[in-house]
């Protein structure tokens, strides 16, 4: 049993059994002896519903999540280079493959539709969400535990040799600039949309941080009970057991007793016959 196997595994498997499947191989590393082992696999979070189904898409399908990872460091390329006209040309191709995304996804509520949303957002924002989401292992936007895959670089699915061309090429092509004032203006005009476009992205942020944050600390206190129940289900019926063993060599020893109990009080009628 190794880490990485058991976490494939988890976030491959069914979202409904996680917490269940996460703590029998816990349990099961643990008596094999590696207490570190059991102890990481403990530390495993459930993903929410959106990280699952980003998850399943990084098995199912990788190219629209791999462009639209791709398509963040576009994004931040245009931001460093200030380069307004790619700039908005870019954004409106992350919303327009976002929405190509979740068209192919099946039918979903609109609470659930909107986190997938936010969350593929987040991919084309975060080096680490879209790193953690190629590999199948997003647990949540609010909760980004990179470092814990140690190996993270061999989970992320293989290119399949069909890469996006760059979506830069795709772009509306800049304006000639005229003059030096005609540069100063347009990247004025970028640095108002970058800085527009970064406290949208911001508040948007922060409110998804917040809220996913409760969800995944009332998660995780679901996560405990549930575990605490198991641990008391196993101890019932250990002590089930347990009570059976004592009822049947009680059985036994009553029936022993009954036995020499009649014995005895045969041989003390057939003494005061002869007597």
């Amino acid at each position: 049993m190794d880490f990485d196997t058991v976490a494939g595994e988890l976030y491959g498997g069914d979202l409904a059994e996680f917490v269940g499947a996460r703590n029998k191989a816990a349990k099961a590393a643990k008596a094999e002896g590696d207490a570190e082992l059991a102890k990481r696999i403990q530390q495993l979070r459930k993903p929410t519903t959106a990280a699952a189904i980003v998850n399943d898409l990084s098995r199912a399908d990788p190219d629209e999540l791999r462009e639209l990872a791709e398509l963040g460091d576009e994004l931040r390329d245009a931001h460093t280079r200030l380069a307004g006209d790619d700039l908005r040309a870019l954004t409106r191709r992350r919303g327009e493959l976002v929405r190509r995304i979740l068209h192919g996804l099946p039918s979903m509520s609109d609470p659930v539709s909107r986190e997938v949303e936010a969350t593929l957002e987040a991919v084309a924002a975060d080096p680490d969400t879209a790193a953690l989401a190629l590999a199948g292992r997003l647990t949540s936007v609010a909760h980004q535990d990179t470092d814990q895959w140690f190996s993270l670089a061999a989970s992320v699915p293989p290119a399949t040799g069909k890469r996006p061309a760059k979506l830069v090429d795709k772009a509306e092509p800049a304006k000639p600039k005229r003059d030096h004032r005609r540069e100063e203006e347009e990247r004025a005009k970028a640095r108002a949309e970058r800085d527009r476009l970064r406290r949208e992205a911001a508040e948007r942020a922060k409110e998804r941080a917040t809220a996913e944050r409760d969800l995944v600390r009332t998660e995780r206190a679901a996560e405990q009970a549930t575990a605490r129940v198991e641990d008391l289900r196993e101890r019932l019926a250990e002590a089930e057991e347990r009570a059976g063993r004592a009822t049947a060599e009680f059985e036994t020893a009553k029936a022993a007793f009954d036995d020499a109990d009649a014995a005895a009080t045969a041989a003390r009628k057939a003494a005061d016959a002869a007597g």
